[in-house]
């Protein structure tokens, strides 16, 4: 090849190459599978994003492996809710804050955040709009049926579960299950959109065009589930672990009671005696377990009521990651509890 050919080879190879690399999408990292799935539908195009926690595993007990803290040492952007929620990674994105912008959605404006509510008991609180919800101080009614024999190991527990439970509640204040609520999937798209771009500006045009259909889709996801749960929402039901209170809030559902506030902390007996006693005396029709975590206790909750058991999946963890996991997840929740309440 002469000298001549060859730089006429080598400048058309370059602009070949130039505009890929113009493109090429940023290294992002997601934490969980929900925001996972946001972030997916807004990256359609141009990337796909990494997931931390795989399968049918939980933000609530999941260990970093190896190949996550590959991926973050690589990564441009991080996604995650926030230290309330995914523990776990608080101190490996501390020490990556200065190699990759780490974007903490529990901070995303226009969220509808939802304080903690302590105790297994909370029906009573069945609201009429969102801003009191919003407002209000939920405060756990005094469970009537508690054991009334416990002796001094199950006031240690009690004081042990206690501890848990403020230790999973230190960071933030709030419930940290926001995308249970679409129009808080709605607000972090939006955060996340603009983190995309401020990162990758020259596939901004893309991510506007994606943000815009994923909104679209959850306005119409939203009244759908509106729809289907309006017929059993006055019916009471207990939940495995408090997560469902933004699902609660935006349908107006009856959540009674949770057995644990958090599964990183197993019930003691006097909880578990309270929450029996909610179901026998709302006649709660359906106790609902979790797929990662044990199911036994449900049977414990509904054994001697007319209580049927079902399952949530608040997560995602039976769903394949990707764009469509978010709306299929929803769709879930609101089929399980029509299901269930129904019967």
């Amino acid at each position: 090849m002469t000298l001549s050919r060859y730089r006429l080879f080598a400048s058309a190879a370059a602009l070949i190459l130039t505009p890929t690399l113009a493109f090429a999408a940023p290294q992002v990292v997601v934490s969980i599978k929900p925001v996972h799935s946001l972030v997916a539908a807004l990256m359609q195009g141009v990337g796909e994003p990494s997931l931390i926690v795989e399968g049918a595993a939980s933000p609530h007990t999941y260990s970093l492996k190896p190949s996550n803290a590959r991926a973050l040492e690589n990564a441009d952007l991080v996604f995650w809710i926030g230290p309330g929620l995914e523990a776990f990674l608080e101190k490996p994105l501390d020490a990556l804050a200065s190699k990759a912008k780490v974007v903490e959605l529990e901070d995303a404006p226009g969220l509808v955040r939802l304080p903690f509510r302590e105790g297994g008991a909370f029906e009573g609180h069945h609201h009429e709009d969102e801003a009191d919800h919003a407002e209000a101080e939920d405060h756990a009614e005094a469970g009537e049926h508690a054991a009334h024999d416990a002796d001094q190991a199950h006031e240690d527990h009690a004081a042990e579960e206690h501890a848990g439970e403020e230790h999973a509640h230190e960071h933030g204040g709030f419930d940290m299950h926001l995308w249970l609520d679409p129009m808080n999937a709605k607000a972090m798209a939006t955060e996340i959109e603009s983190a995309l771009i401020a990162a990758d500006p020259a596939n901004a045009a893309r991510y506007k065009a994606n943000g815009l259909a994923l909104a679209k889709e959850i306005d119409t996801l939203d009244k759908e589930i509106a729809a289907a749960v309006a017929p059993v929402a006055d019916k009471p039901f207990v939940v495995f672990h408090d997560a469902y209170q933004y699902f609660e809030n935006r349908y107006k559902v009856r959540v009674a009671g949770s057995i644990t506030v958090s599964p990183e902390t197993m019930p003691g007996a006097e909880r578990i005696a309270e929450i029996h006693g909610k179901v026998r005396e709302l006649k709660a029709t359906c106790v609902f377990a979790e797929p990662q975590f044990e199911p036994k206790l449900v049977s414990v909750v509904t054994e001697g009521t007319d209580a049927k058991a079902g399952t949530l999946d608040p997560e995602g963890a039976t769903l394949e990651a990707g764009p469509a996991l978010y709306p299929a997840l929803l769709r879930n929740l609101a089929s399980s509890l029509t299901d269930c309440l129904s019967r």
